[in-house]
């Protein structure tokens, strides 16, 4: 950064500017990864659409976040003040964080709370090295979990007796699109199956 530029990669949480971290590759993978499918998905049938990262967005209670991924329904477009400046004013219909070293305990703890007090109704909390999703799904006002799902590669999947694996769910349903659902392995894989 030159010296006079104006650093904006921070988030304000509980009124304390945190500055937010630069993603790794992994992690930039996963929300393209949401970008593109549920993004994708939304955008063809007009749905709404999806943005990951550094994508402003100012809650009602005077929170500033940059989740990792935003959905935002067409219903609810017009909560894009400044398209420009990558600017929400609003709820967001799913938000999904990322773990880092550095943020796990935030997007677990204070990021949760403030994503269901101001009422985003899915969120996605995402672990890149056990490759699993925890999914909170917004009941009066309070999360529930819907779901924790995992990824499992084959010989995994083959060494588990039968009535356990027809258990295991290879597939996420995005609730806030009517249950549109994605495949596990296309979120963290490096190609889709």
């Amino acid at each position: 950064m030159l010296a006079g530029d104006i650093q904006d990669d921070y988030e304000i949480i509980e009124g304390e500017k945190i500055m937010a971290p630069s993603p790794d590759w992994g992690h930039v993978n996963i929300t393209a990864n949401l970008v593109t499918i549920i993004g994708g998905y939304a955008r063809t049938n007009k749905f709404g659409i999806a943005v990951a990262d550094n994508f402003d967005v100012h809650f009602p209670d005077s929170s500033l976040y940059k989740p990792d991924f935003i959905f935002v329904s067409a219903a609810n477009e017009k909560l894009f003040i400044d398209r420009k400046r990558m600017t929400l004013h609003g709820v967001p219909d799913m938000v999904a964080e990322v773990f880092s070293r550095s943020t796990m305990k935030r997007d677990v703890g204070i990021k949760k709370d403030t994503y269901e007090r101001n009422g985003v109704k899915e969120y996605w909390i995402i672990d890149p090295w056990r490759e699993n999703i925890d999914v909170y799904l917004l009941h009066d006002g309070k999360y529930l979990l819907g779901g924790h799902y995992e990824n499992w590669n084959d010989d995994e999947l083959l060494r588990l007796p039968e009535d356990e694996r027809a258990k295991i769910e290879m597939e996420i349903p995005v609730t806030v699109l009517d249950g549109f659902k994605i495949k596990i392995r296309n979120i963290f894989g490096w190609y889709f199956e």
